[in-house]
């Protein structure tokens, strides 16, 4: 009676550890991320900081990285339509949607204009704020400082972005600007390829301001001064970065940021992926790339996350032709 019993607890102690390894097994040995974007932009931080948690959490054995430049990302999103790689994942955030609705040179091609229809969403996993910057010896201590000295003289300011106009990075700037007063479309904005190319201009003087997201700028705060973020509220990860909304421009927006396969990607692999990735966000690994980027968790799987892609189409849509972008 005894060995039975005992037979039984190492029967159910091997159970409970066949649980725990299932639960955490890797879907994938190797993923390789396209990056639409430069070194040191939102995608590319996305990409290498997820990449990270997965292999430092054991939930993958390796990732790799390829930064695809080009198109505002649809050099990167034609790829993975057209050569179908395996085990590869192209991040992607809100430009996806923006730049189809306005019709961007890069996402026009001889049969219509790509999407996010024309890959396979797997899922969504932060969203991060917007914010703009300036250099830490600049004279304008907040955004206020920035619409007076615009509005005295406009071609004195000068706003940086990581991306083409009408992409993610002016928009934060326009919406900051229109809260003020401003006509958005008046505001000299100059485009970069890719966050730290953008920062480099900052800092350079080249520009004044910088508008982008504040996970690009989390590591930079020793050069730069964050005079306005578009959250609801200050963050408990950047306590020292002012709202928009506090300085009395309401402006609030979040960037989302995920993952999509190829078309022909199985159902099997991206049910897999998505079920990894939300596990991944469970993990301290992960919690130390979240807080070091000062990122949001709001995981969408792949259903769910379509859902929140077709509305946000047409909540674009519309705040597009409210800035008269489109």
């Amino acid at each position: 009676m005894k060995n039975i019993k005992k037979l039984v607890s190492v029967l159910f102690s091997a159970i409970l550890l066949f649980s725990a390894t299932a639960t955490n097994s890797i879907a994938m040995e190797k993923i390789h991320f396209v990056i639409g974007g430069g070194a040191g932009g939102g995608w590319d931080g996305t990409a290498r900081g997820t990449g990270e948690a997965l292999t430092k959490s054991g939930m993958l054995k390796s990732a790799s990285f390829e930064n695809m430049s080009g198109g505002g990302g649809g050099k990167a999103l034609a790829f993975m339509i057209n050569t179908q790689p395996k085990n590869t994942i192209l991040v992607q955030s809100t430009p996806l949607v923006l730049r189809s609705i306005t019709r961007h040179e890069g996402y026009v091609t001889g049969s219509g204009v790509l999407s996010y229809k024309d890959v396979t969403p797997i899922a969504g996993v932060i969203g991060d704020y917007g914010a703009i910057a300036v250099a830490k010896n600049s004279p304008y201590k907040n955004f206020k400082d920035v619409v007076d000295a615009y509005k005295k003289n406009p071609s004195s300011i000068k706003m940086a972005g990581g991306s083409v106009r009408g992409s993610m990075d002016h928009l934060i700037g326009a919406l900051a600007f229109q809260a003020a007063g401003a006509n958005p479309n008046d505001v000299a904005y100059i485009p970069y390829d890719a966050g730290g190319k953008a920062l480099a201009g900052l800092l350079s003087g080249e520009t004044q301001i910088i508008s982008t997201g504040l996970g690009e700028l989390m590591g930079a705060r020793d050069q730069v001064r964050i005079i306005g973020i578009t959250a609801p509220s200050r963050i408990a990860d950047a306590p020292d970065a002012p709202t928009l909304k506090e300085q009395g421009y309401d402006v609030q927006f979040v960037n989302w940021r995920g993952f999509f396969g190829p078309p022909n990607m199985s159902n099997k692999d991206k049910k897999a992926l998505s079920t990894m990735l939300g596990k991944v966000m469970e993990t301290p690994e992960w919690e130390a790339v979240r807080k070091r980027n000062a990122w949001v968790n709001i995981y969408n799987s792949d259903k769910d996350f379509v859902k929140f892609l077709d509305a946000q189409t047409v909540e674009m849509t519309a705040l597009m032709k409210k800035l008269g972008v489109i």
